[in-house]
């Protein structure tokens, strides 16, 4: 008899999560904090329960092995995230692990062995929250974690290097934490999407076909305070109402093309007095795009536009770019396997691109990446609010459960 997931086991352990948190009331749960520490020892405790051997590795991911039918194969490694942003929601990251940790608890019940191993992990930071540098926990484990890394310090001045002493953990040993191409089949994560597109089409789960690429960029115009009640309109050089006007042109771009999208999140004004023409602007642009080239033809033509916008209105614009990261596209071979989980459980098959970050961009340099997404309310994410539906999560452990059982690794080309 085929033990039925346990969906409500599912979300007890999310709530059990949230309450490992800097304080009662909101969610948060940085690095190598008391609130880790105390949540990675439940994950391991809930390993432990499905039948798996455990371990802490060097970076402070918490990981559980479910052997195959010979003792030592290569992994299928499934798994996500346990730190937060701050003020979070209760399912971004958590509901990765504790529905893997659900699934190897299904193959046990059953005494069922694969013919290769699956690894659930729980990465120590995604984030990137304390330090300011995201992705630590997969970037370990990819082998690309950069050792200066252990010189970024977080708001109290301490370093990562002496968190990780702190935390009992050798800086020394962090590539411990690497592992090899021969001992990881495929990586596959499930993730809330973070996003509306799910329950607008009215279905539970998604399969992801990549992690977007995003740019960044600091952009300042600079134009010529002045009097607000002296100097006329016509001979004004205000960069308030040029930037008003780029961002609007960001917006008409990425609306002009299906999956590009474009955010202008932080606008500043100097001197930012009521009674000041503004002289000077800055604001942000996050320009994020399914495919590389499709992202670098926005950028190139909306610095064409920004560039036009300012010479017509008499002021200068300067871009600086903050971050750039490659898209990380998921595995068609790993797409191809969970289409087929997804349409075996009887669900409508969908698949979208995630505009948000996961580890999958860093593991994506270690092995082929894949991802199911599972519906959450009104996609709202890094957020209290962050909900999903007890039918919903049980959706998306049953997909995830029939691609494990149904794993080839073979089809890999």
């Amino acid at each position: 008899m085929t033990p039925v997931l346990r969906a409500e086991r599912i979300l007890d352990r999310c709530d059990a999560l949230a309450r490992c948190s800097e304080a009662t009331g909101h969610l948060t749960r940085v690095y190598l904090s008391p609130e880790l520490r105390s949540a990675s020892q439940l994950v391991l405790d809930w390993m432990r329960e499905a039948g798996m051997s455990v371990r802490t590795d060097a970076i402070g991911n918490v990981i559980g092995r479910y052997e195959g039918a010979q003792s030592g194969a290569p992994a299928l490694m499934l798994g996500s995230h346990l730190d937060t942003v701050r003020d979070a929601g209760k399912y971004d990251g958590m509901l990765g692990v504790v529905s893997a940790i659900e699934c190897v608890a299904a193959l046990t019940a059953r005494e069922l062995r694969l013919p290769f191993a699956v690894e659930v992990i729980g990465f120590a930071d995604e984030e990137g929250v304390r330090f300011g540098s995201t992705l630590i926990g997969s970037r370990a484990v990819a082998g690309t974690f950069e050792p200066a890394t252990l010189d970024a310090s977080d708001a109290r001045g301490t370093t990562l290097r002496e968190a990780l002493r702190d935390y009992g953990l050798d800086p020394q040993r962090v590539g411990e934490a690497a592992r090899r191409r021969d001992q990881v089949l495929a990586y596959v994560e499930l993730h809330i999407e973070q996003g509306p597109v799910l329950e607008s089409l009215d279905l539970p789960v998604g399969v992801v076909t990549a992690i977007n690429g995003a740019t960044r960029y600091q952009i300042e115009i600079e134009g010529i305070a002045g009097h607000s009640g002296t100097v006329p309109m016509h001979l004004r050089h205000d960069a308030l109402t040029a930037a008003a006007q780029c961002v609007l042109a960001v917006e008409a771009r990425a609306c002009g093309e299906a999956h590009l999208v474009a955010t202008v999140g932080k606008l500043e004004t100097m001197p930012g007095a009521i009674n000041v023409i503004p002289g000077k602007v800055r604001f942000t642009l996050d320009l994020r795009a399914p495919a590389d080239e499709q992202r670098q033809r926005a950028a190139r033509d909306l610095s064409d536009s920004l560039q036009a916008i300012c010479g017509e209105r008499g002021v200068a614009l300067t871009m600086t770019t903050l971050h750039e990261n490659a898209i990380a596209g998921c595995a068609p071979w790993l797409m191809q396997q969970l289409d087929a989980a997804v349409t075996a459980q009887g669900y409508p098959l969908h698949r979208l691109p995630s505009g948000a970050g996961h580890d999958g961009m860093a593991m994506q340099a270690l092995c082929d990446i894949g991802m199911l997404f599972v519906r959450c309310k009104a996609g709202i994410s890094h957020n209290p609010a962050e909900a999903v539906t007890l039918g919903d999560v049980e959706a998306g452990a049953r997909v995830l459960l029939r691609f494990i059982e149904n794993f080839n690794p073979e089809q890999e080309s």
